[in-house]
């Protein structure tokens, strides 16, 4: 009969667990509202919002509608040459996860981005320097299996990290994350 039973251990661990995945879901929702007011500052319609991300035209507009226009920030700039941690740190998670696709899965670094995708982990400064020496450790041990273009982008994302700019920047910080990730894979595709 013991062995049935649930123990504090086991119960605080299953409500810890979940207790990630509501704030990872809190997380994300609150990311896209910030994406949707993004893209429509970058003049897109609510329509192609819409259809881009899978929602309702009613679900965009209401997102649209909790912001008012004054109240929106200034389109962000979207060059892949940009200095914050931020920033730096979505090329990062960008640049790890290419090498881990082009490695199928066996580079070192997978683990840590399917964690990050998922939203296990979290972009601590700890973290960050964990993902450096993994995606470096790939570069070193595999750099022949993959383009070129990775190590650039890894030494400039590396020294950028080392000596970050004092940038002040309207986003925030997890929105500036998803589309440096997004940019940098983009950039390294092609």
């Amino acid at each position: 009969m013991a062995s049935e039973e649930l123990t504090e251990k086991q119960a605080a661990r299953m409500l810890a667990g979940m207790n990630e995945v509501i704030r990872a879901g809190e997380e994300m929702r609150k990311l896209r509202a910030e994406m949707i007011q993004i893209f429509v500052g970058l003049g897109w319609t609510q329509d192609r919002i819409a259809r881009l991300t899978d929602m309702s035209q009613p679900a965009v507009s209401k997102q649209v509608a909790k912001y008012r226009t004054s109240d929106a920030p200034p389109p962000m700039e979207l060059s892949l040459d940009q200095g914050d941690i931020p920033w730096l740190e979505g090329r990062l998670w960008g640049l790890a996860e290419e090498i881990s696709e082009t490695l199928d899965g066996t580079a070192r670094c997978t683990r840590y981005v399917d964690s990050l995708a998922r939203g296990k982990k979290r972009f601590t400064p700890q973290n960050v320097d964990e993902l450096r020496r993994l995606v470096e450790e790939d570069l070193r041990l595999r750099e022949a299996e993959m383009p070129g273009g990775y190590r650039r982008a890894y030494d400039q994302i590396s020294r950028g990290l080392d000596v970050p700019a004092k940038t002040t920047t309207t986003a925030s910080a997890s929105a500036r994350r998803a589309l440096a990730y997004q940019i940098q894979r983009d950039h390294l595709r092609g």
